[in-house]
Parts: C-alpha cells; structure tokens; sequence
C-alpha cells in the first residue's frame, strides 16, 4: 500500500477505510490530500477485493474543516497573482478534482462524517453514496459568507440530492448547521452516536459485500448518478437494457439464481477489472475547456 502523508488507506475483509490524516489542523484540505484521495480511489477501484470504500476524517473534532489557507507547503489556493485565461488548467477548482473522481468511483462509497465538515468538507461527500454522521458533526456551505461561490461541482450534486430549495437555503445564508438538520434535509442517511459511526458505516459496507455482486453493484452506481440527469427516459432504457441483456447471460446472474434456489449465500465471481459489459462506459467523459 502507498504511504501517504495526509490520509491514511486501509483494507480489511473487502472494504477500504481512507481517512482524511490532518487531526492537528481538523483535516483540512490542501492539495497534497487532493492527489492522495484521487490516488487512493485509482488504487480502490483497481482492487477487485475491495468491494466498499468508507471515507472519515481523524480525530473526534472534524471531517474536514474546509480548505486550509496556511499549509505547510504555502500551496494556497489562486496565490499566484498571475491571471490566467479561463480555460487553462490552473483555473480548475481543487475541491473539483476531487468530487469528480469520487464520482467515478466503480465502487460504492459511504461518508462517515465524524464531526465538523465545513466548505470543502462539505462538498467533498456530495458524491458519495451513503452519508452517515455523528450526532456531534456541523455542516456549512459557507461560500457566500467568505465572498466566493459553492466549489467542488457542488452546484450539480447538492440540488440532486436535498432539491434545490434546500440547496439554495443552505448555500445562500452560509450558515453552519447540526446533524438533526442535516438528516432532515435530506443530507445524511442516518445519525449515530460518536463511538457507533465507524461500526454502523462497515455494516452498511458489509450487506453491500456480503450480498451482491460487484459488477452488478458498479453498474448500478453508475446508471443511477448518470442516468437520472439525462433529459429523457429513452435514454436510461437504452443503458439498463443492454446491461440486463449482458449480466444475464453471465455468471454472476447464474449464481443469483442458484444461490436464491439453494437457500445459501451467494459466491458471485465477477470482477470488476474484467467482467463489466462490453459497452462500459457508455458515456463520453467530458475534458476540461
């Protein structure tokens, strides 16, 4: 395994725990973090015994306290005072690189969000399956009140996920509110007390593991996020379709079915790295411009 400096990467009966590692500075996100989380889930994906990636931050005080504006490397954000075009390369938002891999992540991600999960730590789980927190995690969008903008493609995920009424509250006043409000408005899946988040976030990763299949399961991600953005049904029906058509004649849906008849747990042998249908990925991944 890698040795990273500001998270921390560990695999243990199929699921990968990456922990963001800055607790003296509430893990708060420099670029260093950005290419070892990116690096980390190239490493998750290409591991076909990994079959869930949980993501938490260290310590008992934050997820992720937001963008950290003193690193130790003095790499802040937009410090060069040299304007650049809009399309180059260096306009790209940190926070975006990191959601977007997230986003393609083939395996299911589920946020542990363990305290104080602010700015960047508040968009970085916006791709993530499953966000469960602790009773004593604090949210905040809280761009506006530093006169800047929601980063971290947070625009396209947020509204997807609480609706656009409650996106716009939250981004526009800036303030920074509790797990209740957080689990009422649709941003996180449950509430936990602080010693039981981590178990309840594995058993999670555990009836995914222990029951599915991951070709199915990588499929399933990536039609639910993608497909539910196109503008007609066709074209969610052209994709499951043709992935119905696949899997079926495969041998993980041979072994659905034998192991639902047999009355045992099932042995799916499908891989992800091998055995997606011939038309994965279906999509044209968009470049920067």
């Amino acid at each position: 395994m890698a040795e990273y400096t500001q998270i921390l990467l560990d695999v243990a009966d199929g699921v990968a725990t990456l922990t963001l590692n800055r607790p003296n500075k509430m893990n708060a996100y420099t670029r260093t973090m950005m290419t070892e989380i990116i690096d980390a889930f190239d490493r998750t994906d290409a591991d076909d015994s990994v079959r869930a990636v949980i993501v938490t931050g260290a310590g008992d005080r934050a997820f992720c306290a937001g963008a950290d504006l003193t690193p130790e490397d003095g790499a802040r954000p937009f410090s060069d005072p040299t304007e650049v075009p809009l399309n180059d390369v260096k306009v790209r938002d940190g926070g975006g690189y990191c959601t977007l891999r997230i986003f393609n992540s083939k395996k299911p991600v589920i946020g542990a969000i363990n305290g104080a999960a602010v700015g960047i730590g508040a968009t970085m789980q916006l791709p993530m399956d499953f966000r469960l927190a602790s009773t004593a995690a604090r949210f905040g969008f809280v761009f506006a009140r530093r006169g800047i903008v929601p980063e971290a493609a947070s625009s396209w995920f947020l509204p997807r996920l609480v609706g656009m009424s409650q996106a716009l509250e939250w981004c526009m006043t800036g303030r920074v509110f509790g797990a209740e409000e957080a689990l009422a408005g649709g941003l996180v899946r449950s509430l936990h007390a602080p010693d039981d988040l981590l178990p309840a976030a594995h058993a999670l990763a555990r009836e995914i593991a222990d029951n599915t299949s991951a070709v199915s399961v990588a499929m399933t991600r990536a039609m639910l996020w993608r497909n539910a953005a196109e503008p007609h049904p066709m074209h969610a029906h052209r994709v499951d379709s043709r992935a119905i058509y696949q899997l079926s004649r495969g041998a993980d849906a041979k072994e659905g079915v034998a192991s639902f008849l047999e009355k045992r747990a099932p042995a799916y042998p499908g891989r992800v790295s091998s055995d997606m249908p011939s038309f994965y990925p279906w999509w044209e991944e968009p470049g920067w411009e």
